[in-house]
């Protein structure tokens, strides 16, 4: 049987570099080579074993590649097409799909952690972090990828695109809004970027590493806070002369931004959280005003499928937003140890690293 080269989680603490077989393809699935991947932030919960997956399962669940074989009942691709898959992949039929959420599908509801929705690459079925993966249901989720744009450009797109936009989209953000991210890594700069197409007027950025603060900056953040220096809260509250923000987005999943989230809120405003939390959540009482403060907590598990990949990259196409920035370190997939390395301890001033099998 065929092998291929992938990133294997091991044991907690260790991913490392193994063969497997090359997938059957069954009728509705594709087959990707895969051109260019990343590693995400989960995949380093995965990483530290703050999120349970089987041992010997492939992660990664970003991919863009060019399809290798097709199922026998999938139509309207070709062998050889340039394409990407979301992170998520809905089967398009499910009561979560049938209902508009097609994030929650539920495909990893039998492994019994309902938490995850429809989140199946590198979590319930082998990932992209390899030569080839298999990608299910492929008629709702492959989307050809315009030959105008390469791979980093879309490299985004399967993942934190996708997952920082909808942590705007899940705030209601609105013209004129005033909206805190908090942690500039690429999710939460990506939902910076998400607020201004929706009419943000101001983005504060609140970070404490420099090259997130630069590059927040560089992407249009309006004002940056490092929280380092001193009280963030107390900064966006002179920043808003007291009014508090309209949206607060937590891209970061700790404990003390998501109150920090909730204190710089209006009356009325709303706490996006995109974050991935590792153990139990407090709302204090005054960060909620007893309940009393007409505030909306909101989450948002990354949008997937064929058409939310269709519209990300038309943005992408547009000029409106350029991500190529974000990758600031690659690597072939010979090296993904190494890029674990880097990625899992933010060396050098890492964003997202490009991996190339």
């Amino acid at each position: 049987m065929p092998k291929m080269k992938a990133a294997i989680f091991a044991e907690p603490g260790r991913i490392v570099l193994d063969s497997r077989p090359i997938p059957d393809v069954g009728p509705s699935d594709a087959l990707l080579r895969v051109s260019t991947t990343t590693i995400c932030g989960t995949d380093v919960h995965i990483l530290r074993g703050e999120y349970p997956v089987r041992k010997g399962l492939i992660v990664g669940h970003e991919p863009v590649g060019i399809i290798e074989k097709l199922g026998s009942q999938v139509v309207g691709y070709r062998e050889g097409q340039r394409v990407i898959a979301g992170a998520i992949t809905p089967s398009g039929h499910s009561y979560a799909c049938l209902c508009g959420q097609h994030s929650q599908d539920g495909g990893a509801e039998a492994h019994g952690f309902k938490a995850a929705g429809g989140w199946r690459f590198g979590n319930t079925i082998d990932g992209c972090q390899a030569e080839f993966v298999l990608v299910p249901d492929a008629m709702v989720n492959l989307s050809p990828v315009p030959s105008n744009l390469t791979d980093e450009q879309v490299l985004m797109c399967p993942d934190i695109m996708s997952t920082g936009f909808a942590g705007a989209e899940s705030g209601g953000v609105r013209i004129g809004d005033t909206v805190a991210v908090f942690a500039l890594g690429p999710i939460g700069l990506c939902a910076a970027m998400g607020a201004r197409l929706m009419g943000a007027a101001t983005v504060i950025g609140v970070d404490s590493v420099p090259e997130r603060l630069a590059m927040g900056r560089k992407l249009g953040v309006d004002r940056v806070v490092d929280y380092k220096k001193g009280d963030p809260v107390a900064a966006i509250r002179e920043i808003t002369q007291g009014r508090g923000v309209d949206v607060a987005i937590e891209a970061l999943g700790q404990q003390q931004t998501f109150e920090n989230a909730l204190r710089v809120l209006r009356p009325g405003g709303t706490l996006s959280s995109l974050g991935v939390y590792s153990s139990d959540l407090r709302i204090p009482l005054d960060a909620v005003t007893a309940g009393l403060g007409d505030n909306k907590i909101v989450t948002s598990l990354c949008p997937g499928g064929k058409e939310r990949m269709r519209r990300l990259m038309n943005v992408v196409a547009s000029g409106r937003v350029d991500l190529r920035g974000l990758v600031t370190h690659r690597f072939k997939l010979d090296q993904i140890e190494e890029a674990y390395e880097l990625f899992s301890h933010q060396r050098d001033g890492v964003l997202k690293v490009a991996i190339t099998p």
